[in-house]
């Protein structure tokens, strides 16, 4: 497996196509969350709050994934449906526009989650 220093080097080391898309959950990430530490971790970019990744996401030949954990893809089940979908995982087609507004609401749920969690 490849090592990336940032999540900027690993997402111009993809074709446009799938570039485009990665760009796109970097910029509604830092929207979403200002504040959250940009790392590399099992060798795809993740955002941490307070030294824990609370998402992640990563480029492949014919998709890309949003990795927002379990409990994310469960909440969200009946939205994601029409996507390939595994325990932790929503994988979103090259071919298709990505639905922008289901993302954003993916990452703010899953981040209202780990700021939950946190305060306990």
């Amino acid at each position: 497996m490849k090592t990336y220093k940032t999540i900027d080097l690993y997402i111009q080391s993809f074709p446009k196509d799938v570039s485009d898309k990665l760009k796109t959950f970097k910029t509604l990430t830092k929207k979403i969350a200002p504040t959250a530490v940009e790392s590399i971790s099992y060798g795809m970019p993740a955002y941490k709050l307070d030294g824990k990744v609370f998402v992640y996401f990563a480029g492949f030949k014919n998709h890309v994934s949003l990795f927002p954990f379990p409990s994310t893809v469960s909440k969200f089940k009946k939205e994601v449906s029409r996507y390939t979908t595994s325990k932790g995982t929503i994988q979103f087609p090259l071919n298709e526009k990505l639905p922008v507004s289901l993302i954003t609401k993916i990452i703010k749920f899953r981040l209202h989650e780990v700021k939950e969690k946190m305060k306990k």
